[in-house]
């Protein structure tokens, strides 16, 4: 399982720096712009100057609308500017046909600029609260419109988190769909530790934090602490590894 952690600048990229060996991916994100709101072409140059060469940059484009061509320039943007995974909130789609719709446009806007990135479809495990497509529609979006991941956050940072919403069964549903299509299948949404364990048994690919290992576990006024980042990977690989002494297949 990769660990996914979104600094909103770049000084906290550089917190992320320090912790770089506990993590695998660092995510652009701009939190008081929504769940997965969308940061300045230009933190995301400076985040990708600042973290290490190895390290992949994720950034997200915002908790998007239905329109796809204006997702599609916002993608590029995101591309251009040094990231290699592109994440899109489908917030305003509320079929899976216009989800499609959105994330075909992203697809080619930013496979065309370059190969090798990877898209992601993300959806909301609290679809309910905000009118938008059902979370086990992702993973079948994602697929249709030639995406290479599907992700489920919360919309709604209140204080509620992923299993709030979503049972672990359901979840665990939904990474076997996107698994069965072929994408990667990533989980967040308010993540703490004690929710490893079941987000490991349940095959996830990436897990994204950001609350967790902020101070105070504020996602909007804490900032990352390198600590809190090598706590939270360490009972990442702790999990792990007892899932595999577990599994007579892994030993």
């Amino acid at each position: 399982m990769l660990l996914l952690i979104s600094p909103d600048s770049v000084e906290e990229a550089l917190d992320c720096a320090k912790a770089a060996e506990h993590l695998d991916i660092v995510d652009v994100k701009k939190p008081d712009e929504g769940s997965l709101g969308a940061n300045f072409p230009w933190v995301i140059r400076e985040i990708r100057d600042t973290v290490p060469a190895d390290k992949p940059v994720s950034a997200t484009v915002g908790d998007v609308p239905y329109k796809p061509g204006t997702v599609a320039q916002a993608a590029l943007g995101a591309v251009v500017s040094g990231a290699t995974y592109i994440k899109v909130g489908l917030y305003g789609c509320t079929t899976p046909e216009q989800g499609i719709d959105v994330m075909r446009a992203v697809v080619r806007a930013v496979k065309d600029h370059r190969p090798d990135a990877l898209v992601v479809a993300s959806g909301y495990a609290d679809a309910h609260r905000i009118g938008c497509v059902n979370p086990l529609a992702l993973p079948d979006i994602a697929a249709r419109a030639g995406a290479d991941a599907a992700m489920l956050d919360t919309a709604l940072k209140d204080g509620t988190r992923l299993f709030d919403h979503l049972a672990p069964d359901v979840c665990a549903e939904f990474v076997t769909r996107a698994h069965a299509a072929g994408l990667l299948a990533a989980l967040a949404g308010s993540v703490r530790q004690g929710d490893l364990a079941a987000l490991t048994r349940m095959g996830t690919d990436i897990v994204g934090v950001r609350g967790a290992v902020c101070a105070g576990g504020d996602r909007v006024a804490g900032r990352i602490r390198p600590d809190l980042v090598a706590a939270f990977r360490a009972e990442m690989d702790r999990q792990a590894r007892e899932h595999a002494a577990g599994d007579p297949v892994a030993s």
